[in-house]
């Protein structure tokens, strides 16, 4: 098995799977037999089927070679699986409805709310998550078994020297554009005179609906939240935690059809109607009237970023104490305004990962360099003016020891864990019983599991 492909393995079965066995039951009925055992467990053909079905119905063209790799990867997944009960791995109850609930959000995020995965999947949620129960343990247990094998495995400077040394100068990888950027943010402040609007309108709103005109229609026609507005302002069940402060509140304290009193949050005025409560969720429609910024206000944010970034040139004052003095952005003014990556937790942002708003004036600039204020938005819609301090810089090259030591050490690992992976395969194909169905007998196995 190739080096990605048996490090990935059990990952694109468990990112997958569920969503491939959700799609592959609304489009036909698959013949079942066992076409593979591995030890106790078995594989069926509904298994590579269904995943078949999925991925040509999302524009994937699946050949013979791509359905021998699925095979491989359940059988993978499976020889763990024997290997974990073997050696009493096990998974809590707790662990797998967490995991169940995570991917299930996932999904209603995707399809809008808890209703319409139920109709598309022509079952209750409840029936989703009893199918779903041993797909996902038996993931979890891969996983644990997995990491097992790989989880002493270090690599030693010399290592990493000698993996890199060993590559091929066509082989060695590219390393894109990479940067490390602080901001300080200053938003527009909203007017007494906007807020007041907003809250006449939300009001006014609230009024119809009580004499009797129907809230999902107010919301498709009036209300700002354009995802929920489509769907009459239905939300789709949530927990406490999923909503702001605020909003969660209300929500949970709504009764029957009653139609909240007016709510105030980061976003706006709010209204809301219960539309059904289930134990620990809650399943809401809303109108969202937004506070509009006049451009008296975002003048007033330019005026108070001008100064900003005049005090900026004054020694005693670093960038550090503007932004957590100034800046409004909540997520960076407590670490001096430097940006955290999302996708990886650290500071540092491949060039495309960065907001264009952000890449468009980093482009432009130096190391060491702070912009002038340039109009920002924020993604709920704030309007204001940011400065940008560029810390770091790369440009795209080749991976060496000296400026890039982490990522090729991280490639050394990934090798030998594999190496180590690929023996364990070897040893355990030798000693479990293993019985392939002549389906795929034709294929070329990485591994030798036809004995």
């Amino acid at each position: 098995m190739k080096i990605q492909r048996v490090i990935k393995a059990i990952t694109f079965i468990v990112l997958s799977i569920g969503s491939f066995t959700l799609k592959a039951q609304q489009d036909g009925t698959v013949i079942d037999k066992i076409v593979a055992v591995i030890g106790d467990n078995t594989i069926l053909k509904s298994d590579i089927e269904s995943q078949v079905v999925s991925m040509r119905a999302n524009g994937v063209l699946v050949d013979d070679k791509a359905k021998c790799q699925m095979f491989e990867e359940l059988m993978f997944q499976k020889l763990l699986l024997h290997q974990a009960e073997l050696d009493s791995v096990t998974v809590t109850d707790a662990e797998v409805e967490g995991e169940i609930d995570r991917r299930l959000n996932y999904f209603i995020a995707q399809i809008g709310s808890e209703k319409k995965l139920e109709q598309y999947y022509k079952k209750s949620m409840l029936q989703i998550k009893e199918e779903f129960r041993v797909i996902v343990k038996d993931q979890i247990i891969s996983q644990r078994m997995q990491g097992q094998i790989t989880s002493s495995i270090k690599v030693t400077p010399k290592e990493v020297k000698a993996y890199y040394n060993g590559l091929n100068p066509d082989s060695i990888p590219m390393i894109e554009s990479e940067v490390e950027y602080a901001q300080i943010l200053i938003n527009a402040k909203q007017s007494d005179a906007a807020k007041e609007a907003a809250r006449y309108r939300i009001n006014e709103l609230r009024e119809r609906i009580i004499k009797g005109e129907e809230f999902s229609t107010l919301a498709i026609l009036y209300s700002a939240d354009e995802g929920s507005a489509k769907n009459g302002g239905e939300l789709g069940f949530m927990g406490r935690a999923e909503l702001v402060p605020e909003f969660s509140v209300t929500a949970f304290k709504l009764k029957n059809k009653a139609v909240s009193e007016i709510i105030e949050t980061e976003f706006g005025f709010h209204i809301m109607q219960l539309i059904e409560r289930r134990g620990q969720k809650v399943n809401v429609r809303h109108i969202l009237i937004k506070i509009e910024v006049e451009e008296q206000q975002i003048q007033e944010a330019k005026n108070l970023a001008d100064s900003v970034h005049n005090l900026l040139s004054v020694d005693t004052i670093t960038f550090e104490q503007m932004a957590t003095q100034f800046s409004d952005d909540e997520q960076t003014n407590k670490n001096g305004g430097l940006a955290v990556n999302p996708q990886t937790g650290t500071s540092i942002f491949y060039i495309d990962q960065v907001n264009p708003q952000v890449y468009y004036t980093l482009e432009k600039m130096k190391v060491g360099e702070t912009s002038l204020p340039v109009p920002a938005q924020t993604v709920d819609g704030k309007k204001g003016y940011r400065i940008i301090k560029l810390i770091k810089k790369s440009e795209p090259h080749k991976a060496t020891l000296d400026t890039d030591y982490d990522k090729v050490q991280n490639a050394a690992l990934v090798a030998k864990q594999n190496d180590a992976t690929l023996t364990w395969i070897k040893s355990k194909i030798a000693s479990t019983y293993i019985k392939i169905s002549d389906d795929f007998s034709g294929c070329d196995f990485d591994n030798n599991w036809i004995k």
